[in-house]
C-alpha cells in the first residue's frame, strides 16, 4: 500500500505552500500531487511554481502528479489546463471531463479524480480506455460497494490496468458551486471578494442549531464538517486498494502520515476524535463513526 498527499484544498499564502512541500519532500510518502483545484483567483503559486516544485518533489523521490480544477467557468482557466496538460513531465490528474477530453486528444494517461463520478463498472472501464491509469473513488462511496464494483467481470478482466486510490484523511469535498460561499459569509460578492479565503487555513466552519459541525465552506467547494478518517480501516482494504491519500491539513499532516504508516497491518491503532468520521467507508451515514 502506498500514501498520497492530495492537492491543498486550501488558500494558503505562498511561504507556507513551499514550506509544506519541503516538508513534503522530507517525508516519507510515496505520491504528492500538485495544483490549485477550487478557485483561479488563488495565485499564490502559479503553474511554474508548481512545475518547480514538482521537478523538486520528483527529484526526492516522490512521484508527482498535477491536478486540474474541478470547476472551470472562464475562458483563461481552459489555458490554464493546458499548460497542465501540456507539461510533458508529469501524470495529470483529471478532475473534470474536459480535462479528460483534452488528455485523450493528446494521447496521455491520467488519474480520474474523486470529482468525476464514476460509479459503475461501465464508467470505470470506458475511463480506463480512454487512458485512465489511476482512479480516485468518489469519497462517497463504501468499501462494500468497492468490491463489488472491482468484482465485476467487465473491470475484473483490465485490473492490471489501473490502480485505485482511496481518501482516507481529510474533511471530504462534497461540492462544488459558481458561487463564493467564503465570500458571501463576509457579505462580499464573488467579484469582489478580496480573496478573503486565506483567512481561513481551515476553511470556514459551518454548524447547525444544535452546536453539531455539518459543513466547511471552502470558496466555491463545500467540505464535510467532521474529518474524514479512515487509519483503523487500513487492515480490512486488502488488495482493492493501492493508495491511501491523506489531504493536507494546516497542522499535523505529515504526524498522521507517519501514523497511517504505522497502522497498514493495523499494528498501531488510533483513537478517533469526536470530530472524526467513517461512516461512507463502512456504509453508515456520513457522519457517524464504526
Amino acid at each position: 500500500m502506498q500514501f498520497s498527499l492530495g492537492p491543498v484544498q486550501y488558500f494558503w499564502p505562498k511561504p507556507q505552500m513551499m514550506q509544506f512541500y519541503r516538508d513534503a519532500a522530507d517525508s516519507n510518502v510515496d505520491i504528492v500531487y500538485l495544483g490549485e483545484t477550487v478557485c483561479s483567483k488563488r495565485r499564490e503559486l502559479k503553474f511554474d511554481d508548481y512545475f518547480t516544485l514538482a521537478q523538486m518533489l520528483r527529484e526526492s523521490g516522490k512521484q508527482v502528479c498535477l491536478s486540474s480544477m474541478v470547476l472551470y467557468e472562464a475562458p483563461s482557466e481552459l489555458r490554464e489546463l493546458r499548460k497542465y496538460v501540456d507539461n510533458g513531465e508529469f501524470l495529470v490528474e483529471a478532475n473534470d471531463v474536459g480535462a479528460i477530453s483534452m488528455l485523450q486528444e493528446r494521447s496521455l494517461p491520467f488519474v480520474a479524480g474523486a470529482a468525476i463520478n464514476c460509479y459503475n463498472q461501465h464508467t470505470l472501464r470506458r475511463l480506463q480506455s480512454m487512458g485512465m491509469t489511476r482512479w480516485v473513488m468518489p469519497v462517497e462511496l463504501s468499501a462494500s460497494w468497492l468490491d463489488e464494483l472491482l468484482a465485476q467481470s467487465i473491470v475484473a478482466d483490465i485490473r492490471d490496468c489501473f490502480t485505485t486510490e482511496v481518501l482516507g484523511f481529510g474533511h471530504l469535498p462534497l461540492a462544488w458551486s459558481g458561487r463564493c460561499f467564503t465570500a458571501r459569509s463576509e457579505n462580499r460578492s464573488k467579484d469582489q471578494c478580496e480573496l478573503c479565503c486565506i483567512n481561513y487555513p481551515h476553511g470556514r466552519q459551518v454548524k447547525s442549531q444544535d452546536g453539531t459541525d455539518v459543513f466547511v465552506i471552502n470558496g466555491i467547494q463545500t467540505q464535510s464538517g467532521y474529518r474524514y478518517n479512515l487509519i483503523n480501516q487500513l487492515g480490512n482494504m486488502g488488495t482493492n486498494v493501492d493508495i491511501v491519500r491523506l489531504s493536507p491539513q494546516a497542522e499535523g499532516t505529515f504526524d498522521w502520515l507517519a501514523k497511517f504508516q504505522a497502522n497498514i497491518n493495523g499494528q498501531a491503532p488510533q483513537p478517533l476524535g469526536s470530530t472524526d468520521s467513517n461512516g461512507y467507508w463502512l456504509n453508515l451515514a456520513g457522519m457517524a463513526t464504526g
